[in-house]
């Protein structure tokens, strides 16, 4: 792809797992190699599977975020510094 078109799409490029040939004139330049792109993917799907897994267990024991807070408040302040 040509370089004025790479820079008109970088965000979307930022995100993507494939890499990029880049060229000017039709003669390759150089290269984009994303380096976490689907690694960040995945990140955020075991973040989602443990957000929606401790959702269910709060909804189970029938406790808020607002309980695990104030719990947190309470152990963190029995912590000898």
């Amino acid at each position: 792809m040509g370089v004025k078109e790479f820079r008109a799409n970088l965000p979307s490029y930022l995100d993507s797992t494939s890499p990029v040939a880049i060229t000017r004139h039709g003669e390759t330049i150089g290269y984009f190699i994303p380096a976490h792109g689907g690694r960040r993917k995945a990140e955020l799907d075991v973040l989602r599977q443990a957000a929606a897994t401790l959702e269910s267990m709060m909804s189970k024991l029938n406790i808020s975020e607002d309980d695990i807070a104030e719990d947190f408040k309470i152990r963190r302040a029995t912590i000898k510094r």
